[in-house]
């Protein structure tokens, strides 16, 4: 029985399915699970990504979904793991990134690991620590308004530092540029100097690369998507992994479609915007959800309305900055998000039963609420849609008709993304 090479665990599902893609575009191939498979269950595949809805979780459920992760993956045979959160590393003073990574690096009785969100084809870059989105740095990105994650520290060193027990460092761009042989001498003096956890500087995809293969012998990698760009060729280079030049393929799914946005992000409320200038959409007012309205009712049967003329519809909550805010001092920030998810998580699960067999959800919350509601227990991963978003579909039984998924991060996507999804699923 064959053995998984690289054992994954991802803190949100949109992040899953990014890195997922970057992993089947290295010819890996790769199966996503929504949340810790039963004991017992094993998958064939080269990478398994474990997706868990742990990013705005309290810092210690989020390392108990992550340790039972990462024991689940050991069981699989996995040599080497990989800890997956945002490009943007939305994250708290609390966590949830540094106390997993602590928890990772004790089970597995490491002492060093690397933290590199940089996801260069995104905008997402790091230099002398500091995080850009773009051209400009994080706290002026519009994370900064983040209504559970705001990022006001562009300096990564610092924002890790105030998570973690452990002593962080950081890989210099003067190192990563030179390449991997001087990326692990740095390594090796990081750890005589006591650094556990140390940030890297990454500008392109050359970096990343480097990286990668600097990282060959560390049992634990940790950061956005991009890094994994490098880890295929260190399978490959061992022996260990032939290229699967058919790792994206995928059956053709017929049936109606929807749209379903939660994000708040900049980039979500653009791909709104674009969408409603010629094509249906359905707003969910959190305030109308709170009064007890039958606002799920109305998105449903509007939906349905809009199917019998062969259109596609658009259901959201995506608001500017100024409009949540009102919201959340109304309700709470836990509420409204709440909220939200629920109603998007029933709305999908009843256009499902009305023979629905493609989604589009924008969102890491959103799609993690909208994939357990539909029951979906993994996903084989497809091509790319845009840099950071596959195309998915489910595994089931045979007798379970498979559903198409787009599962964007609300950061992700081209302003025409929403249609441009649609027409790869």
């Amino acid at each position: 029985m064959a053995h998984a090479l690289l054992g994954c665990i991802a803190d949100d599902f949109t992040g899953a399915t990014d890195l997922a893609n970057m992993l089947v575009r290295g010819g890996m191939r790769t199966v996503q699970t929504i949340g810790v498979p039963a004991e017992g269950t094993h998958i064939e595949a080269d990478a398994i990504v474990v997706a868990l809805k742990s990013r705005t979780a309290p810092p210690a459920e989020a390392v108990r979904q992550s340790l039972e992760a990462l024991a689940w993956l050991r069981s699989q045979g996995c040599g080497q793991f990989y800890f997956k959160y945002c490009s943007t590393f939305d994250s708290t003073d609390k966590g949830n990134i540094g106390p997993v990574a602590d928890a990772l690096l004790d089970a597995l009785e490491e002492n060093f690991t690397i933290a590199c969100p940089a996801f260069p084809e995104n905008g997402r870059t790091i230099y002398r620590g500091n995080l850009f989105v773009g051209d400009v740095l994080l706290s002026e990105s519009g994370m900064e308004n983040h209504p559970l994650t705001p990022m006001t520290d562009p300096n990564l060193v610092r924002v890790l530092q105030r998570q973690t027990r452990s002593k962080v460092g950081l890989i210099h761009y003067n190192t990563v540029a030179k390449g991997a042989d001087p990326i692990r001498v740095r390594i090796d003096e990081l750890k005589e100097e006591g650094v556990r956890l140390a940030i890297a500087d990454a500008v392109s995809d050359a970096d990343l690369y480097a990286l990668g293969k600097a990282c060959r012998h560390l049992r634990l990698v940790t950061g956005g998507s991009g890094i994994a760009l490098g880890l295929p060729q260190n399978f490959h280079s061992a022996d260990l992994l032939v290229y699967s030049g058919d790792a994206a393929d995928l059956p053709k799914i017929d049936g109606k479609a929807v749209v379903l946005a939660g994000s708040a992000s900049r980039a979500t409320n653009a791909q709104v915007t674009e969408w409603r200038l010629s094509r249906p959409s359905f707003r969910l007012d959190p305030l109308a959800l709170a009064r007890g309205e039958a606002i799920v009712d109305s998105a449903v049967e509007f939906a349905e309305s809009h199917f019998k003329g062969g259109e596609t519809v658009l259901i959201y909550a995506t608001s500017p900055p100024e409009e949540i805010r009102v919201v959340q001092k109304e309700l709470g920030v836990t509420k409204a998000g709440q909220l939200v998810e629920h109603a998007l998580a029933s709305i999908a699960r009843r256009l499902r039963d009305a023979g629905v067999r493609k989604f589009v959800v924008a969102g890491g919350e959103t799609s993690g609420a909208v994939v357990q509601a539909l029951d979906v227990q993994s996903l084989r991963i497809g091509p790319q849609i845009d840099p950071g978003v596959p195309a998915t579909q489910s595994i089931g039984a045979s007798d379970e008709a498979p559903i198409a998924l787009a599962l964007k991060s609300g950061n992700f996507g081209t302003t025409d993304f929403f249609a441009k999804a649609l027409r790869v699923l």
